[in-house]
């Protein structure tokens, strides 16, 4: 017999914090202003964050997370979140999960940033230095990171499914010519790590300038060129041309890059244009974005 889903709110992050960690039953818990869908996310205390999955899937990457932060942390230029103690399924929650230090900032969506084409540069930095961390032993592409680091083929025919279903949403020839470049290339050398989810929410600002890198729940070692897509999501001009010069990203790696921020823009699209939500006017900007950096390497 299956179980509904448990509620994932305030109530449950301080019952498992008082059962299980009860040195910090006097702090006060609260949810954050934006939250993940992956995981919930609450402040417990000035210095501390607990961190829920909401399924099956997030929560294998619990014991990846307090297995390997620790390690990657003294090796990358900027802050990681830093695993502080680890939860038991208990009080009808099902799942494993994390305690961590609180990283102040403001979300890269929502804060000023002072100089873009250098925030580029400093998340380039970052990149870099995550892939010269030693792999060796580290996590494979599987469903604890929805397969980043494999292959692009992964995704071939949701990709497929999507621009048939889009039809004439979209400049079809020009998406496919995308794909099929994309396609045509692989990573052939040893793998290297990646975070996986390089996206606005996940980098937070300090100061006008990128200070700290957020949620590893999609790291591991393969293929990096995941980690690039944020170049069309966010970063545009003179601030995109800088990641790319920074990050060192050879022509192949640049394409996948795009292939893999064609892939979701495509098939985010599809469910937005499905739920008539406003917001399907963010997946068609990067898929212009993603077309015109094409053309612009022709």
């Amino acid at each position: 017999m299956s179980h509904p889903p448990p509620v994932i709110d305030a109530a449950l992050a301080r019952r498992l914090v008082d059962r299980q960690f009860p040195q910090w039953s006097d702090l006060p818990i609260a949810g954050v202003a934006v939250d993940g869908w992956d995981n919930r996310t609450f402040r417990l205390g000035a210095e501390l964050t607990v961190r829920l999955p909401s399924g099956p899937w997030y929560a294998a990457q619990v014991e990846k997370e307090q297995r390997w932060l620790p390690v990657l942390a003294p090796q990358v230029t900027l802050p990681i979140p830093t695993p502080v103690a680890e939860g038991a399924p208990d009080a009808g929650f099902p799942y494993p999960w994390s305690v961590y230090r609180w990283l102040d900032g403001d979300l890269a969506g929502d804060a000023p940033i002072a100089d873009l084409p250098r925030f580029a540069s400093d998340l380039a930095g970052f990149l870099r230095a995550l892939g010269r961390v030693d792999a060796t032993d580290g996590p494979g592409r599987g469903e604890h990171n929805f397969h980043r680091g494999g292959p692009l083929t992964t995704y071939a025919q949701e990709a497929h499914d999507a621009i048939a279903a889009l039809g004439a949403e979209i400049p079809r020839g020009a998406v496919e010519r995308v794909w099929e470049d994309a396609m045509r290339t692989t990573w052939d050398r040893d793998p290297v790590w990646f975070h996986g989810d390089v996206a606005v929410n996940n980098l937070l600002v300090r100061d006008g300038r990128l200070g700290a890198i957020l949620d590893f729940g999609s790291c591991g070692v393969g293929d990096p060129a995941c980690d690039v897509v944020i170049a069309w999501t966010f970063l545009s001009g003179a601030a995109r041309d800088r990641f790319r010069a920074d990050l060192g990203a050879d022509a192949g790696t640049w394409s996948r890059g795009r292939g893999w921020a064609l892939w979701k823009a495509l098939i985010t699209l599809v469910g937005y244009l499905e739920r008539g939500s406003p917001r399907a006017a963010l997946p068609r900007r990067d898929i212009r974005e993603v077309l015109a950096d094409y053309d612009k390497d022709r």
